[in-house]
C-alpha cells in the first residue's frame, strides 16, 4: 500500500534542536528521521535546504513543497497601542517560539548597542523553555526599550505584523520559516540570518547579517535605523515579491499536495 509521507522534521532539522539534547529526546527524534528516510514511499519538505539534507545523508529523493500564504489584512495601530503603547514604525519586531535556535539571545545582545529610540518587541510564548525566557529577560535587563509581549494571535498579532519597523528573525536552525513568509506579505523590511533556510526565502529582497554574528547583526540593525528609505525600498517590495512568486502562493501550494497525493491514489487503485 502506498503511503505519502510527509517529513515531521520539515520544520527544521528536529533532532539539533537545543531542547532534544538532553537525554533520549534527540537519538529517538533523529532515528525517526532515519526510519522516514528508509520506509516512507513519498517525503514531502518544506525547503530546499532540509531537501539536500535528505539527499546528502540518505541519499534520499524529496518533494520539495513550501507553505504558503494569503494575502492579509493590514491594520492600523490601535490594540497594541492601548496594550504596550506602539506606533506604526516604532519598533523592531521578533516573533516566533523563544528558544535557544531562534538566535534571539544575539538579538538582545546586539539592540542593546543600536543607538535609536525604537523598541525591540519580543513577541511569543516560551515553548517548554522557561528558563531560556527567564535568561532573555535578565540579558535586556536595564534597557527599557525591550518590550516582552507573551503570546500573541489574532487582531493583536496582526496588528504587530502591520505596524513594525523590521521584523528580524536572527535564527541558527528553521525549516521553512512560516513567520517569514508572514512578515514580508504585510510588506516588512525582513532582517534574517544567512542560514539558507532564510536566504533563499527572502532571496535579494531582505537584509541579511552572518549567522550567529552579534557585531554584524548589530551593524544591520543600526544601519536600518539610519536610513529609513532603505527600509521603505524593502517594505514596498516585499508583497508583491512573496505573490507573484507561485511556490509561496497558498493555493498553489495545496494544489501541488493534492495533485502529489493523488497521483499515488492513482498508483494505488492500479496496484
Amino acid at each position: 500500500m502506498k503511503k505519502v509521507v510527509q517529513d515531521l522534521t520539515s520544520g527544521g532539522i528536529d533532532w539539533q534542536r537545543e531542547k532534544w539534547q538532553s537525554g533520549l529526546g534527540s537519538k529517538f527524534i533523529h532515528q525517526g528521521e532515519k526510519n522516514a528516510a528508509k520506509y516512507a514511499d513519498e517525503v514531502i519538505v518544506l525547503s530546499k535546504g532540509v531537501q539536500d539534507y535528505f539527499k546528502e545523508t540518505y541519499g534520499r529523493e524529496t518533494h520539495f513543497i513550501p507553505n504558503g500564504v494569503n494575502r492579509p489584512e493590514v491594520r492600523k495601530a490601535k490594540l497594541i497601542r492601548d496594550n504596550f503603547g506602539l506606533e506604526k514604525d516604532s519598533y523592531i519586531l521578533f516573533l516566533g517560539r523563544l528558544v535557544p535556535e531562534k538566535g534571539i539571545r544575539y538579538l538582545v545582545e546586539a539592540f542593546k548597542n543600536v543607538k535609536t529610540d525604537k523598541k525591540l518587541v519580543i513577541a511569543g510564548g516560551s515553548s517548554d523553555t522557561d528558563s531560556f525566557m527567564e535568561k532573555l529577560k535578565e540579558l535586556a535587563k536595564g534597557d527599557d526599550r525591550i518590550l516582552f509581549t507573551g503570546f500573541v494571535q489574532g487582531a493583536m498579532l496582526d496588528e504587530l505584523y502591520s505596524n513594525a519597523y523590521i521584523y528580524t528573525l536572527p535564527s541558527d536552525l528553521e525549516g521553512m520559516p512560516l513567520s517569514l513568509l508572514e512578515a514580508m506579505s504585510y510588506g516588512n523590511c525582513c532582517l534574517v540570518s544567512d542560514i539558507p533556510e532564510c536566504a533563499e526565502v527572502v532571496e535579494d529582497k531582505a537584509l541579511i547579517f552572518k549567522k550567529s554574528d552579534v557585531e554584524d547583526l548589530q551593524e544591520k540593525l543600526q544601519d536600518a535605523c539610519d536610513h529609513p528609505e532603505m527600509v521603505m525600498k524593502m517594505k514596498n517590495q516585499a508583497t508583491d515579491f512573496i505573490y507573484n512568486n507561485q511556490k509561496y502562493n497558498c493555493s498553489n501550494c495545496i494544489h501541488i499536495v493534492l495533485d502529489c497525493c493523488l497521483c499515488y491514489l492513482v498508483l494505488l487503485c492500479i496496484a
